[in-house]
């Protein structure tokens, strides 16, 4: 799998690409449609590398300095080139009366509960 992938980034130079079916593995259900791949996807195979020696180096730039053999100013010019690439997601905190609606509608609470909740 790994080696598809590599030969995907290369075949497709950074440029976004859309996926349009997904296959369970270990089933034979497929979903088609237009899917975007996750920010990381996008990225070349080394800047993805980088990124996953960062995380196991738990952030260290210092480790990663002796990983890659590279300077200071190099493991920090390329992680704030890479955070540049990368948009984050802007987490918004909903309402208690929005939570009760949702967890409703997921099933995780009875309808009574809810009046309960909300009424309070």
């Amino acid at each position: 799998m790994a080696r598809e992938w590599i030969e995907l980034t290369k075949i497709t130079h950074g440029k976004p690409i859309t996926v349009e079916r997904v296959r369970l593995v270990d089933s034979d259900i497929a979903i088609e449609g237009s899917f975007s791949l996750p920010p990381l996807a996008n990225l070349s195979t080394e800047d993805q590398i980088f990124i996953m020696a960062f995380i196991r180096c738990s952030g260290s730039i210092k480790e990663m300095e002796e990983m890659f053999g590279i300077s200071y100013p190099t493991v920090k010019n390329r992680i704030s080139r890479l955070a540049k690439q990368l948009q984050f997601v802007e987490i918004v905190k909903m309402s208690p009366q929005e939570e009760v609606i949702e967890e409703l509608e997921r099933g995780d609470i009875t309808t009574d509960e809810a009046i309960r909740r909300l009424s309070k």
